[in-house]
């Protein structure tokens, strides 16, 4: 196990996220921040960073949320978002940034009370897409907590 852990760490560290010739880190197609794949919190930190206008403050608290929420939560960053989860490679939840939201996903969605609302074509997923001004803190832990205790999922 610890083998896989220092690759994962060397991982991280062997590519920086792409920069423009402004020194800025490269959005993707509706702002979406383009960061190396990387475990732990440091690829996170970089991403939530990188995230443009109002919506690296959304980042922040959600970050801060599932982590009061979850306690040793583990962080990566997989095809430029991240991703949470209670075991390595096992994740309940990611996020990505959209021109005019962050959607949330959760990948045992459809096994939390309430359901998210955001349906998906993967039965098992479910949405949720916030908006600038429009995080429902309370109802958002209640699903992290709720997640987090359902299996994960492999990626």
């Amino acid at each position: 196990m610890a083998a896989k852990a220092s690759k994962k760490s060397a991982t991280a560290k062997k590519k920086p996220a792409p920069r423009n010739d402004a020194g800025e880190v490269v959005l993707l197609s509706g702002g979406n921040p383009q960061i190396a794949k990387g475990y732990g919190d440091a690829p996170v930190q970089a991403y939530i960073a990188a995230m443009p206008g109002w919506k690296s403050d959304v980042g922040r608290r959600l970050d801060m949320l599932i982590g009061r929420t979850v306690p040793g939560v583990r962080k990566a960053v997989k095809w430029n978002s991240p991703f949470y989860g209670i075991e390595d490679d096992v994740w309940f939840l990611s996020f990505h940034c959209f021109t005019k939201y962050v959607k949330v996903t959760f990948f045992r969605g459809a096994s939390l009370d309430p359901r998210p609302p955001g349906e998906s074509k993967h039965k098992d997923v479910r949405y949720v897409d916030i908006y600038e001004g429009k995080l429902d803190e309370t109802q958002f832990a209640d699903w992290v907590k709720q997640a987090s205790r359902l299996p994960g999922e492999r990626l």
